[in-house]
């Protein structure tokens, strides 16, 4: 068998495209907008305009809990647990397969960083992190995104519940708002602890 063509290949794998119009009704590409970058390892204080969580308004609260020029995250506003975070592409990528290799980079950088915010800040160890591409596979809104989901310790058919709805079945609850501010602060404030606390970079090995 011939090997597919380039442009064959092209096709199944585009990093970067763009779909403007499905950008033009993505929650998720609005709340890139209303919230810009910021340093994450030297966050804004809570009560500042850029964090403000009634600024996605009409659309529900949003409790931001990193940004940066490519990247954006943010209590999910259905949580199957107390903590559940999503981190998305600023830009609009459908699947993960439209995801350029520089947003690819740094999410796969701050994936590692947010599960380890999002453990201290809530005291649960274990977590799940779960990426869902089309319709079929449960992807509810078509806009690249990661769930860093805290998993506590659940003995009874909660435990069922809980995994049943995470792949998308069963039922889910409103995000209780005045919970979320605190905890979005906490998050933030553990991105900037951890950030601050990795080692730099050794120069003296040759870089590839």
């Amino acid at each position: 068998m011939a090997p597919p063509s380039a442009a064959a290949a092209q096709s199944a794998f585009d990093p970067g495209l763009h779909h403007a119009h499905d950008s033009a009704s993505c929650p998720f590409c609005r709340i890139a907008v209303i919230y810009g970058p910021y340093d994450p390892a030297d966050p804004p204080a809570a009560e500042s305009d850029a964090l403000n969580p009634d600024a996605s308004a009409p659309n529900p609260a949003t409790f931001v809990v990193l940004s940066t020029p490519l990247l954006v995250a943010f209590l999910d506003i259905m949580p199957l647990s107390r903590g559940h975070v999503l981190l998305c592409p600023r830009e609009h990528r459908p699947k993960l397969t439209d995801v350029t290799a520089a947003e690819a980079q740094e999410m796969g950088g701050y994936l590692r960083v947010l599960s380890a915010a999002v453990a201290q800040a809530t005291g649960v160890r274990d977590w799940n992190v779960v990426q869902n591409n089309g319709a079929a596979a449960a992807q509810v809104v078509p806009h690249c995104h990661f769930h860093i989901i805290p998993r506590p310790e659940l003995r009874d058919k909660r435990s069922e519940r809980f995994t049943a709805t995470m792949f998308g079945r069963g039922t889910r609850e409103d995000l209780d708002e005045d919970e979320a501010a605190p905890l979005a602060e906490r998050i933030r404030e553990a991105v900037a602890e951890l950030l601050h606390g990795e080692a730099p970079p050794d120069s003296s090995k040759p870089k590839l």
